[in-house]
């Protein structure tokens, strides 16, 4: 049973699509807070983590093609410090949120969630559409806004207001969002 879950949101990019050289500077900043929070998770009895990844189209993929194309891709140092352990729980999504067409909110029902804890990016797309179908599935939702990126800074501001605002979001600093046992 895990009571918090940190959710990671398509890091597993091989940032090879036409925003990436928008995306890529405001990812770099967001790797070592991520890390550390997982390293947090991993170390903590009541918190699981969940990579829920876009596919990119490619429906023959399975999680290590994910993570290999990733490495691969034009930035591996943004990928290697989160890589997930072989035992990490994976899901594929086609479209923004991690909930839609993906098996994540059966799976949060299963390990007792009350508390998601959404990292990784885009902030201004899925990770503000992830929060809303957390919020509206009656989860606790928390965002990291040093372990989410975005693309573009001003609708990733206005993204992290609205999910505070509008979802009861607490906005956390990585290093705070996991709470002492």
């Amino acid at each position: 049973m895990s009571g918090t879950v940190v959710l990671v949101v398509d890091m597993l990019n091989a940032y090879e699509h036409p925003d990436a050289d928008l995306l890529i500077p405001n990812v770099e900043p967001i790797v070592e807070p991520l890390s550390m929070l997982l390293k947090q998770a991993h170390d903590t009895d009541d918190v699981d983590v969940v990579y829920v990844n876009d596919n990119y189209g490619d429906f023959t993929a399975d999680h290590r093609d994910l993570v290999n194309a990733a490495l691969a891709g034009r930035r591996p140092d943004l990928v290697g410090p989160i890589v997930p352990a072989p035992d990490t729980r994976m899901l594929t999504k086609v479209r923004h949120s991690a909930f839609y067409s993906t098996p994540l909110g059966y799976l949060l029902g299963r390990l007792g969630t009350e508390r998601v804890i959404i990292t990784g990016q885009v902030t201004e797309q899925c990770i503000l559409y992830t929060a809303l179908d957390a919020y509206v599935r009656h989860f606790e939702v928390v965002i990291p806004p040093d372990a989410v990126a975005h693309i573009d800074a001003e609708l990733g501001k206005a993204a992290l207001k609205m999910m505070e605002q509008n979802m009861a979001g607490d906005l956390l600093p990585a290093a705070d969002c996991i709470r002492p046992e």
